[in-house]
């Protein structure tokens, strides 16, 4: 579970998040989404504690995030971009994590390794690979090791249509398992059959934050894209 309690986040004049507090459970896959600048990032980079908030407090399965580092061993993260370095392979990029965390074999979750047959890819160099490869290994790495909490920013970016469906179908599972999912992604297509909550940000301020079927029966509305334009349209 995560809470976020009255956090606040500027960078000089540009109030990046404005006194936003949420609680996510576990068992829920939820969509963080607003247009670009509302603050998405920030708030994904504080509860990974890349960035230190301001004001107020985050909580992730209990544990305050101020000034520590154990609890990201509990979350998966898949960033939009995946950085690596050129020269490695994908097989050594893969060892080199496992090798960091030293998580015993029989622990790993290799379903997306063999589903996106990365075994056949292990030799390419990651400078040499397309977007969607990189993708595909930012996923793998996201769910290697089994975390209670994935935060998976536009994870369906540059994948082909077989692999968007091999990923959503991964997240459905784990979300069944138990696992709280967090997704951000301006294409609401991919998330109406995911999610079960909303997180709609703007300016940096909370907008609302709602179950999908809640959302769509207040707007009269079957489709989350056109839900989320109305109610954003009497705010």
């Amino acid at each position: 579970m995560i809470t976020v309690d009255a956090v606040s986040k500027s960078f000089g004049k540009l109030k990046a998040l404005d006194n936003i507090s949420i609680t996510c459970r576990s068992g829920e896959c939820i969509a963080l989404t607003g247009p670009n600048g509302s603050g998405k990032t920030t708030l994904i980079k504080s509860i990974l504690g890349m960035i230190v908030p301001d004001s107020g407090k985050i909580l992730v399965n209990g544990e305050d995030v101020a000034g520590g580092w154990k609890y990201r061993e509990g979350i998966g993260y898949m960033p939009q971009i995946g950085r690596y370095p050129d020269n490695m392979t994908i097989g050594q990029v893969l060892d080199m994590i496992k090798d960091m965390r030293q998580t015993p074999a029989a622990r790993l979750d290799e379903e997306l390794i063999r589903a996106f047959k990365i075994p056949s890819l292990l030799h390419k160099r990651m400078g040499t690979l397309s977007g969607g490869t990189r993708q595909k290994v930012s996923a793998c790495l996201a769910f290697l090791f089994q975390p209670d909490v994935l935060i998976l920013d536009e994870p369906t970016a540059g994948l082909d249509p077989v692999s968007t469906e091999i990923l959503k179908e991964k997240i459905v599972r784990e979300t069944d398992k138990g696992k709280l999912i967090l997704i951000t992604s301006h294409v609401l297509s991919d998330l109406e059959e995911l999610v079960s909550e909303v997180i709609y940000m703007q300016d940096g301020k909370l907008c609302f934050h709602k179950q999908i079927e809640r959302l769509l029966s207040d707007t009269k509305e079957e489709r989350l894209g056109r839900a989320i334009a109305k109610v954003m349209s009497g705010i």
